[in-house]
């Protein structure tokens, strides 16, 4: 590494707050009697005292262009180039960089040297951004010294009404270091104002939602699959429907980040799958300008649009994974994004045949939207460990189970007509004996997840009939 900045010679890097530096303080000044020695210290000018070669590195310039990790730390340079070092204090090491025999006899050997100010957890990130060529694309927002940052995020809209981490260089660097995507990358332009979504962005989102940095590939993967132009999330942002974008994760990603999917594994607690989901709907609100009152037109929203993320329990299922069922190589990671409402309840304690719990899943899938309303329609499925039980020892398949579904929610139209039962919301007249089918061929998903204990299951509805958007599917990489 060039270090023109430095005489050639010995450079000894140190700070007075190292026991091993102090210990080595004599062995500085027998080496400066003996030659040439620069001396780099860390974190007080006056250390070593009374030497005239010591070089205030306070700022920690030098030491983070030297690649310094521990000090003491013993370098030789020449021709401007460093050519060997010693870190630490051992005293053959350091006879060997130096040539100088018979150092620090009085001392011992050895002795382990400390981290460099360098390495320390409050100061690495900001030298990275300060000294090591890292630069934000994204523009930079002061605030004023008495303002309070977590007011600010407020102030300045960027919160989805709950508060925001405050997105600092220092925070969304760390959160870049999750990835190794390029954080100028465009994901792609993100509506409902078509701004560049850039990872950068993302990282700044996923810092205002709480996210840890392990948690980025798949928010961006997310954000990736939110993009997709068949997931049409213009159209998600802007309805008057209740549907806003759930994140289902598959894969190995799952275990990694720790997320949740038994016990209350679509509601609160989970940091993972809390974040996750939030990130993406802050990326919508923030680059790309999805705010209520504005785009984003729903009549009455849902709770999910603050964040809607779960993980499938595919260890414990006898049945393919949703990613699987959706054309992912098994132990693949992976999110698929559904344009979904809340959560629906199946009960059902007592059916103990598959025959007689598939019907009571169909006449629950029945009531979606509306009873009458039927003509493809989404919905997913998540099964529970104990309604599935009852499947998996009658034997039946995924697929067995889905289509048992769609020809129960297949219906005669004069059950649905215009007038039947007292309501207005029907099926216009068609021939005698016309059958209508509740959803579209491929509008039915299943997914395993919830805690042991329960018969009880969910629907997470989706849009209407004339919905554009479809449910979308993208691998998680690094």
């Amino acid at each position: 590494m060039p270090t023109q900045a430095l005489p050639d010679g010995l450079v000894a890097v140190v700070k007075r707050d190292c026991p091993t530096c102090v210990l080595v303080e004599p062995v500085l000044r027998q080496l400066a009697a003996a030659g040439t020695l620069c001396v780099l210290t860390q974190d007080d000018p006056t250390f070593p005292e009374g030497m005239a070669s010591v070089i205030d590195d306070t700022g920690l310039e030098r030491s983070y262009g030297l690649g310094i990790e521990t000090v003491p730390t013993l370098l030789r340079i020449e021709q401007g180039r460093e050519t060997t070092r010693a870190v630490g204090w051992h005293r053959g090491e350091w006879e060997g960089v130096s040539g100088v025999r018979a150092l620090g006899v009085d001392l011992p050997d050895y002795r382990p040297g400390c981290g460099s100010l360098t390495t320390d957890p409050n100061t690495a990130d900001e030298l990275a951004i300060r000294l090591g060529g890292f630069t934000f694309k994204s523009r930079k927002v002061e605030i004023g010294s008495h303002e309070d940052e977590h007011e600010a995020c407020f102030d300045r809209d960027w919160s989805d009404g709950l508060p925001v981490v405050p997105p600092t260089a220092v925070r969304v660097y760390r959160m870049l270091q999750g990835t190794r995507r390029d954080p100028k990358e465009i994901l792609g332009l993100m509506p409902p104002d078509y701004e560049p979504c850039t990872v950068e962005k993302v990282a700044a989102n996923a810092v205002m939602a709480g996210c840890r940095p392990e948690y980025m590939p798949v928010v961006i993967a997310a954000v990736e699959a939110v993009l997709d132009e068949p997931f049409s999330i213009h159209a998600v942002v802007a309805t008057t429907m209740f549907v806003g974008p759930i994140v289902i994760v598959n894969g190995p990603v799952r275990k990694a980040l720790g997320m949740n999917s038994g016990v209350n594994a679509l509601g609160q607690g989970n940091r993972a799958n809390s974040t996750i989901g939030r990130a993406l709907q802050l990326v919508v609100r923030n680059v790309g300008g999805g705010k209520p009152g504005g785009v984003d037109r729903s009549t009455l929203g849902t709770p999910g649009k603050l964040g809607f993320c779960f993980a499938e329990n595919e260890e414990d299922s006898c049945w393919e994974p949703l990613s699987v069922e959706r054309g992912v190589a098994p132990g693949t990671s992976a999110v698929t994004l559904f344009a979904g409402a809340g959560v629906r309840g199946i009960v059902d304690q007592t059916s103990r045949t598959p025959e007689s719990l598939a019907r009571s899943f169909a006449a629950c899938l029945n009531g979606t939207l509306h009873p009458k309303l039927f003509g493809g329609l989404d919905s997913i499925v998540v099964i529970s460990p104990e309604h599935l039980r009852v499947f998996r020892e009658a034997g039946w398949s995924k697929r067995r189970f889905i289509a048992e579904l769609m020809d129960l929610t297949t219906v005669p139209v004069e059950d649905i007509a215009i007038g039947v039962g007292g309501m207005t919301p029907g099926m216009p007249p068609r021939e005698p004996g016309a059958k209508v089918a509740k959803f579209r061929q491929d509008g039915l998903y299943v997914v395993h997840a919830g805690g042991i204990a329960g018969m009880f299951s969910a629907i997470l509805d989706g849009w209407s009939p004339s919905s554009s958007s479809r449910i979308t599917t993208r691998v998680v990489r690094d």
